[in-house]
């Protein structure tokens, strides 16, 4: 665990193994501020020196346990609190996706109906580009009108590997 600090707040940062590579959860004593994939830069956050709080640790270290447990398929929702920082419209469009059920996809148009009107599709999209917390509020979920798999924070495979991972399900007494 390592410090980081936004404004005056000494953030708790942890890194976490993951089928998709190493996550670095950044939690605030308000609760978990952004999920980073390997290859983006922790830079943004403004290293510091200072000790993150022991609530901002629980937070933290909760992030990392249900990441895990998301990964091992013993998760299909989270429950952590969050501490985004976003604009109002941003924030719509986050509360938005974690409406999407687990193994479900929908479309940036629908989405974009579902929060303002079919004609934000691409504003939709660059407020999911801006998702600070890919995977505990489902960003990959949204595909294009067609299918494809568009723009994701940790790259198509990533976004390919958790649509793969969702839509297992477990056997059930039926199946045999």
């Amino acid at each position: 665990m390592t410090a980081a600090v936004a404004s005056d707040v000494a953030l708790a940062v942890r890194r976490v193994s993951s089928p998709i590579g190493e996550l670095t959860i950044v939690a605030s004593d308000a609760g978990v501020r952004a999920v980073l994939f390997a290859q983006e830069s922790l830079s943004a956050i403004d290293i510091g020196n200072g000790v993150p709080s022991r609530q901002a640790i629980r937070h933290a270290h909760r992030a990392a346990e249900q990441l895990q447990e998301y990964f091992d398929k013993q998760r299909r929702d989270f429950e952590v609190d969050l501490d985004v920082l976003g604009t109002e419209f941003q924030r719509r469009v986050w509360s938005a996706l974690s409406e999407i059920p687990y193994g479900e996809t929908i479309s940036y148009a629908e989405q974009a109906l579902r929060v303002a009107d079919r004609g934000a599709a691409r504003a939709v999209g660059a407020a999911n580009g801006r998702n600070p917390v890919p995977i505990i509020v489902p960003c990959h979920r949204v595909v294009g009108s067609d299918g494809t798999l568009t723009g994701y924070a940790g790259g198509t495979d990533a976004k390919a590997f958790l649509l793969r991972h969702e839509q297992w399900r477990q056997p059930s007494l039926f199946d045999l």
